[in-house]
């Protein structure tokens, strides 16, 4: 059941947004009276589940969950159809259009996925509130670190002051500043410091702890969860467990028993509890994952979110500032992947790995913000001057307008080919990870 809801969740999320950005595509040509001859969602190699021509266009469903296109009269796309190109211009086709209009075309569908996660934030924080977890209450007593932090240079009982210059009041949003950032500036014994993360550090955190390298001290961490016949489960640990220390050291913060296990792979780890006021030794086993199948649930000693209530026109300048900040946010994150030293490259997800990161129940709450989140991700990936993406055909439109020169239909053919094939190289090779990951670990 757990699967059938993060497919349908991602299957809805998907089909909204390759709807709305092939929409934005659509209205604009209808605008500038291009004939539109195909308008899908998802990829109809080879066939499509449902298809149906009104008037100039065929509205179908392909079998490929792969995004989704409208097919232009006159423009050489993801279909590579170039025979409409051997013959003469005709007024209702792409390329007899002036760049200017053709630049607005291409960038249709990266507009409407804005302004949807605009909306989108704007709903949600009027009807729910604008949720975040706050950074000066969650490090009122300071924070503490695992392995991976202290290596780096961090030490438990560590303020955040800022990041490069800013205080950001979202502890989930400082973490990844943390990540992204360049200068931090801490708080230790009443004394300032400053760090710099290298490379190397980024990398060591992406591969270990990822964004949980840091944490809040817990009032107790329980055992939520055991999973039947796995290894917790044979050392006799229960549900309602609570984990007092592992080999001997005190549990201090959420997630250093995983911390733990994954250093002892394939080994033991010895973890008193308590249970009903007795307290105990349970020795279990890791297996070669650093896994002994079991949930934690950890407590604080207070709930460290906030909720910032709006109506709807109070809710829409800080969905504008939202849209804005997650766009400066793919901005960073894509100058860290292209800085091989870092290992951010592999940290990237297909839509498979995206699914398996979903909540196993709906979530509306959830899924609304997700969706907005993902829109701008959306936004900025076609964005790339890419062959192949809206923002490649952008570029060599705005070359055009600047040069007065155009590209051939002959090079424009070449372009799309290496583009497609660049392309489709990347995506076979998150989906082979995120389907490795998947069945393997």
């Amino acid at each position: 059941m757990d699967i059938v809801v993060k497919v349908g969740q991602m299957l809805l999320m998907l089909s909204i947004l390759v709807i709305l950005h092939e929409f934005g595509h659509y209205i604009t040509a209808k605008w500038f009276k291009v004939r539109v001859e195909k308008f899908y969602l998802f990829m109809d190699a080879g066939f499509s589940l449902v298809k149906k021509k009104i008037g100039e266009t065929e509205w179908g469903i392909g079998w490929l969950p792969l995004g989704g296109y409208v097919k232009l009269s006159g423009m050489i796309d993801e279909s590579m159809d170039t025979e409409q190109m051997k013959s003469e211009p005709q007024p209702w086709e792409f390329r007899a259009k002036p760049a200017w209009q053709r630049l607005i075309i291409m960038l249709g569908g990266i507009i409407v996925n804005v302004l949807l996660a605009w909306l989108i934030f704007s709903v949600v924080y009027s009807t729910y509130g604008k949720k975040y977890v706050s950074t000066e209450m969650t490090q009122e007593k300071g924070l503490v670190f695992g392995e991976t932090g202290k290596k780096i240079g961090f030490q438990d009982g560590d303020r955040i002051i800022s990041v490069d210059g800013k205080y950001q009041k979202n502890f989930n949003r400082m973490l990844l500043d943390v990540l992204l950032g360049e200068e931090i500036k801490i708080q230790r014994d009443g004394k300032p410091v400053t760090l710099h993360l290298t490379d190397a550090d980024i990398k060591l955190i992406l591969q270990t702890e990822g964004r949980n390298f840091m944490h809040t001290p817990v009032k107790r961490v329980m055992i939520d969860s055991v999973t039947k016949n796995s290894n917790a489960d044979k050392a006799g640990l229960m549900a309602g467990d609570q984990i007092v220390s592992i080999d001997g050291k005190q549990h201090k913060y959420f997630g250093q028993m995983n911390e733990e296990a994954f250093n002892h792979k394939k080994g033991d780890l010895n973890l008193g509890i308590l249970r009903n006021g007795e307290a105990l030794t349970v020795t279990a086993a890791v297996d070669s994952l650093g896994k002994m199948g079991l949930v934690q649930k950890p407590e604080y000693d207070r709930d460290f979110s906030v909720v910032e209530n709006h109506n709807f026109f109070s809710a829409v300048p800080v969905a504008m500032r939202e849209s804005y900040d997650l766009i400066v946010y793919n901005v960073k994150q894509f100058k860290l992947i292209l800085r091989p030293s870092t290992g951010a490259y592999e940290q990237v997800n297909s839509v498979i790995g995206i699914a398996a990161k979903l909540p196993s129940t709906w979530n509306w709450e959830f899924f609304w913000n997700f969706t907005a989140l993902f829109s701008i991700g959306l936004a900025f990936m076609n964005l790339l001057p890419i062959p192949g993406l809206d923002g490649g055909h952008a570029l060599f439109t705005i070359a055009e307008m600047i040069t007065g020169r155009k590209l051939s239909d002959k090079a424009a053919g070449t372009v799309q080919t290496v583009g497609m094939i660049i392309l489709l190289s990347l995506m076979a090779l998150t989906f082979g990870k995120d389907i490795y990951q998947l069945i393997f670990k």
